[in-house]
């Protein structure tokens, strides 16, 4: 496995956010959780990476590798995001500053994590852009000189530039209209098999979940109430949670009483 979590339980004062969860990734999987918002999904998703707000306490065990993530120091862990494990958020554009061209994000990003070499930099920002579909000319541009799909796109490729081991999107179509979050799956998978990261996709979008996802766990009010592979849970759900989700979502709840084709 590359990521253990066990008994993961994240407060803020005396209220339970998240409540003693477990589950694991293996490697080179494409895992989906699901639930509706305010389920806990991204403060689990926070937690791995300890981007929590200082306000909330994490407790358990994230086993990323050979540590504990809970137990790595803030200068482990910001040597670690991007390298080992790497973000794609909902809000794209945030990743950004106005003012700074897209090259000298990506620039930036390269120094922060100890390439010296300002010709390699320069390299490889081309070389992530041209791997996502965009022409290394927008390095030159900046962020307002581009549209919603091809920010997206950019961001992507700074997350996946330093070929970390995990990558977490965290409701990163939310945003987008169905054509373009279909786009950005199709990115994020082809990008998966081309380096064989493993990902954690959170979401409450069961139609990519139905397509791309190997395995799913399911969270309400911050417990994980069902878990387990891709058709089983789409064509048996247990939980009465997980029924209600699947028949609210209209192409899957048609299919629920007749089965699902195999879309693998």
């Amino acid at each position: 496995m590359i990521l253990s979590i066990e008994e993961l339980s994240i407060t803020a004062h005396r209220r339970t956010l998240v409540d003693h969860v477990s589950f694991a990734i293996r490697a080179g999987e494409f895992m989906a959780l699901v639930g509706q918002s305010g389920s806990g999904k991204s403060l689990l998703s926070q937690a791995i990476g300890q981007l929590l707000p200082s306000n909330l306490k994490a407790t358990g065990t994230i086993q990323f590798e050979e540590s504990n993530l809970l137990e790595r120091t803030p200068k482990e862990m910001r040597s670690l995001r991007g390298t080992g494990i790497s973000y794609i958020f909902q809000d794209y554009q945030g990743a950004f500053t106005p003012f700074r061209s897209i090259g000298a994000h990506f620039d930036e990003y390269q120094k922060v994590h100890g390439e010296k070499s300002s010709t390699v930099r320069k390299v490889k920002a081309a070389e992530a852009l041209e791997s996502v579909g965009l022409d290394a000319s927008l390095l030159r541009r900046y962020p307002f000189q581009l549209s919603g799909g091809q920010l997206q796109r950019a961001a992507i490729a700074t997350s996946l530039m330093l070929s970390p081991r995990l990558l977490i999107a965290d409701e990163a179509t939310t945003a987008l209209d169905s054509v373009s979050g279909h786009r950005v799956m199709e990115l994020l998978a082809a990008k998966q098999k081309e380096t064989g990261c493993a990902i954690l996709f959170i979401t409450h979008d069961w139609r990519h979940v139905r397509r791309y996802a190997h395995r799913l766990s399911v969270m309400q009010e911050g417990k994980i109430v069902e878990s387990g592979g891709k058709h089983r849970i789409l064509d048996h759900p247990r939980h009465e949670y997980t029924r209600k989700l699947i028949e609210a979502a209209p192409i899957l709840g048609r299919s629920l009483n007749s089965g699902l084709e195999d879309e693998s």
